[in-house]
């Protein structure tokens, strides 16, 4: 005999609902590569300590296409198959720990495969590029601290600024899109067609540097029962752990403190000293939206120039780096959407900018929809700044304009593992910028499609 019943609509939403839940769950879980935590990743007991040893393995089939896949130089032509791979390997140690009395503490590490030189697919113990890859530190850093009162986290870690962003959706596809040329399929794409850009912040000029991070806790807004948080850091110079002091017999360009130099290069023009972040956060669950507005502001200053600055030489003449942010994103039943908005003094990269050249300013739209196993998303970012121009120089156009599309899709085979394929797109323009390919034109696209999967554990 069977027995069937009319299940009510509101058992129905209920059950959509936390399909939902779990599966948005499942892909933050699968997706997020960082190490962007505050806190625990999982609950630890009073007087306990939990050790991890969590992975991620990532491996892709791609089609590339770009204004760089063909070189010619002294009438010699070299060209790129575009049917290639990406594949990244990490490595997530880690513990977390409670004291008796609720104070909880940890560390944790990311190391992940570094490049090589081609056709070195054979591993070799000896200590040169002929072997596959070693793995490095990306991210290392411990914290201390409680719910209730807030953490410190100090070390090569990502700050107020980044952990704070809100409304750039990263989560379908390969889960990065543009964020990082150094851990997606983006890598695969040759250098001078891949457009460098600020409006991710989760890149690694910001977060593989020392840094002290003070988290606040959760405060209630009791008007319509959201909640504020807030975050501030610092980073001293943009060194990581141990980096900068090898060769640091005097002060030269090799030492991490160096503040002035009446030399200059272009490690130099990337470098920051006394950098502070602040950034705040305010999240409210209404009527079934779950949304979240953010600001946040990064300060740093730059390596200064204490030569002449004369001709060519006026590129070394650098801003302070300032760089402002406005986002904004809601989730609804699986559906979210988001938006972000970045303005100052800096270059793509978060490098300072010359003295007398434009401010950059960028934005991106994004969203994903998640139901049951499947995920599907799409995002599109705009940006100008001043890319190669400096004030005095000539033939080159004042502004740099670069954009990029990105659609994707996942289905989740369960919480460790994920299929996906994507689709990217992208534009850089500036007359007279031979950087970035097919000479003085200053013209550079890229496309690619992208197959592949992605454990999690």
């Amino acid at each position: 005999m069977q027995i069937s019943r009319r299940i009510p609509a509101n058992e129905e939403i209920e059950c959509m609902r936390k399909l939902l839940m779990a599966t948005v769950a499942s892909m933050g879980a699968l997706l997020a590569a960082g190490a962007a935590n505050a806190q625990s990743v999982k609950p630890v007991a009073p007087g306990t300590i939990v050790v991890h040893l969590n992975g991620y393995f990532q491996f892709g089939i791609d089609d590339v296409g770009s204004s760089n896949n063909t070189s010619t130089s002294g009438g010699t032509t070299t060209k790129l198959n575009p049917i290639t791979t990406n594949g990244e390997f990490r490595l997530y140690p880690s513990f977390d720990a409670m004291t008796l009395n609720g104070i909880e503490y940890g560390a944790h590490v990311e190391l992940r495969t570094s490049f090589t030189d081609a056709g070195k697919g054979v591993s070799s113990s000896a200590a040169t590029t002929a072997g596959s890859g070693s793995l490095y530190v990306r991210r290392a850093y411990g914290y201390i601290g409680t719910k209730d009162y807030g953490y410190v986290r100090y070390g090569q870690t990502d700050g107020a600024f980044t952990l704070l962003q809100t409304g750039v959706i990263e989560a379908f596809g390969d889960g990065a899109q543009y964020a990082s040329t150094d851990s997606t399929s983006l890598y695969v794409v040759p250098g001078h067609s891949i457009p460098g850009e600020f409006i991710y912040a989760d890149q690694g000029a910001l977060y593989t540097t020392d840094k002290v991070v003070l988290i606040s806790p959760a405060v209630a807004e009791p008007y319509l029962g959201g909640n504020f948080t807030a975050m501030a850091s610092y980073e001293p110079n943009s060194n990581g752990l141990k980096q900068g002091y090898g060769n640091c017999g005097v002060a030269t360009s090799a030492c991490a403190a160096v503040s002035s130099s009446s030399t200059f290069n272009s490690t130099m023009a990337k470098e920051r000293q006394n950098t502070f972040d602040v950034a705040a956060q305010y999240a409210l669950k209404m009527n079934g939206f779950n949304s979240k507005v953010s600001v946040g502001y990064l300060d740093g200053s730059p390596i200064r120039y204490t030569g002449s600055i004369a001709g060519a030489n006026a590129a070394y003449n650098l801003d302070q780096l300032q760089v402002l942010e406005f986002g904004a994103q809601t989730t609804y039943m699986g559906l979210t959407l988001g938006a972000n908005v970045k303005y100052g003094q800096t270059l793509d990269g978060y490098a300072p900018k010359p003295v007398g050249a434009r401010d950059a300013l960028a934005y991106i739209v994004s969203g994903n929809y998640v139901i049951g196993p499947y995920v599907i998303g799409a995002s599109f970012f705009d940006s100008q700044s001043a890319g190669n121009q400096y004030a005095g120089k000539k033939g080159e156009a004042r502004t740099l304009s670069e954009y990029g599309a990105s659609a994707g899709g996942n289905y989740m085979i369960g919480k460790d593992l994920s299929l996906y394929v994507q689709y990217m797109y992208a534009h850089s323009h500036q007359p007279g910028n031979t950087s970035i390919g097919n000479g003085a034109s200053g013209n550079s696209q890229m496309q690619m499609v992208s197959v592949g999967s992605t454990f999690k554990w």
